[in-house]
This record gives C-alpha cells, structure tokens and sequence, in this order.
C-alpha cells in the first residue's frame, strides 16, 4: 500500500514537534520515576538483575515504538492518545492495574537486595529471563498482526475497527494477554524475590478478569466477533479456557 504524503503548513509541523517533545519528556519522567522506584527500595544502585532487566525491557519497547512509527502509525497514535469511550469497568481496572504494578516494582528490591527475604536459587533467574524471550514475542507478534491492539477496550468505530483472525490470533483470542501474563510471572523471580509474586500474580487475576468482561463486550458490540469466537474457542490457553 502507498501512502501519499500531505503537506502539512509550518503551524502544523510546529504542533506536531511540540507534541512529540512532550511525549519524550512524559516518556522521560515515567523512566525515572520507574528506576527510583526499582532501586530506592533496594537501597544500592549494584543490582546487576535489575539492570539486566532495564536494558531487556527498554531495547524491546524501543524497537517496537519505532516498528509501530514506521509501520504502523496509527496504532502508535492510537495507543499513546488519551481515550474518552474507554469501558467504565476498564478505567477501574487500569487504576488498580497501575497501583499493584507500583507494588511490582518495589517489591523485589525489599525482599532481594534490602533485607534478603528471598533466596532464589540463580537457575531459576535466568529461566525467568529467559521466560522474558516468548512473553515479548507473543505480545509483539499480536500487535504486529492486529492494528486495532489498543491500550483500553473500546470497540474503534472512528477507526473502522475489524475482527483480527490472523497470526497468534489463530490459536487464542486474546494472545497479548498471554504474553503480558508470562512476563508478570518471570519479573519478580528474575530479580530474585518470592513475595514480588504476590502483585504479580494480583496482576494476573486482573487481565483474566479483564479478559472475561473484554470478550463479552466484544460479543455485544463487534460486528464479526461472535463467528470467530465460535472458530478460536479458546481465550488465553488452547485446551484449556
């Protein structure tokens, strides 16, 4: 497909650059305030997990916001905009979602620097680094394959949205889901702490929770769903539910 480039006025262009450096300072501001809360609880900067960590997660991220800006940039559009028809029931899961993955975060440098709660045999680390390895793949094919992945449920009527059948989503209806449940198992464990499960697996609870309430909603209002839903009959594990 060829896009045509639109000339865009000098007002235009000014916009858009401004909006873009607000996004890198946003983008900038959520990093630290990630690290510190990593690292101030661990008391000590020498974590070499975490920072193991950090670089993984930022080249990934990185990579798929400038896959998305080439390729696709409506999804990119779509996932940083701020969305006004977001599902009532999806803004309260996106508030506790945000405060149990502040607990996520701060957890693991108690238990694995601070005061050594945990004892995490180093086998059991690097398979949860490893883990790392499909969890982002499954969560990036899915939203290599589907262009209306977006952050909050909403069915996008403004951008003509259509059902996704391709890619992972063959095997279970909601693949990313999948991806993001691996990676919230294999974080604390990577970084040494037991107790980091329990957000995370607070976490987990959440998205099957959400994946529940998302399916219905997409049953009621997505022209095309329900034929697929009656193809892909799994969710999140084939088999299994």
């Amino acid at each position: 497909m060829v896009y045509e480039k639109s000339k865009k006025s000098p007002a235009m262009k000014t916009k858009e650059n401004q909006s873009w450096i607000i996004k890198i300072l946003q983008a900038i501001s959520t990093v630290v305030f990630a690290l510190f809360l990593i690292f101030a609880p661990a008391g000590t900067w020498r974590w070499l997990e975490a920072w193991i960590f950090i670089l993984f997660y930022a080249v990934v991220v990185t990579v798929a916001i400038i896959w998305m800006k080439k390729r696709a940039p409506d999804l990119l559009k779509e996932r940083q905009a701020k969305k006004k028809d977001a599902k009532t029931w999806d803004k309260i899961f996106m508030r506790t979602y945000s405060l149990m993955l502040v607990f996520l975060l701060i957890i693991p440098g108690w238990d694995a620097v601070r005061y050594g709660w945990s004892h995490v045999p180093l086998v059991l680390k690097v398979t949860a680094f490893i883990g790392y390895i499909p969890a982002m793949v499954f969560a990036l094919w899915a939203l290599l394959e589907n262009t209306f992945a977006s952050d909050v449920v909403r069915i996008q009527k403004d951008r003509g949205h259509t059902v996704c059948t391709t890619g992972p989503y063959r095997y279970v209806r909601h693949p990313m889901y999948v991806g993001v449940i691996l990676f919230m198992l294999c974080f604390p464990i990577s970084l040494g702490s037991y107790f980091g499960l329990i957000p995370a697996c607070i976490i987990i609870l959440l998205f099957i929770l959400r994946t529940v309430f998302e399916d219905k909603t997409l049953l009621k209002e997505l022209p095309g769903y329900q034929a697929y839903a009656t193809k892909v009959r799994y969710r999140l594990l084939p088999g299994i539910w």
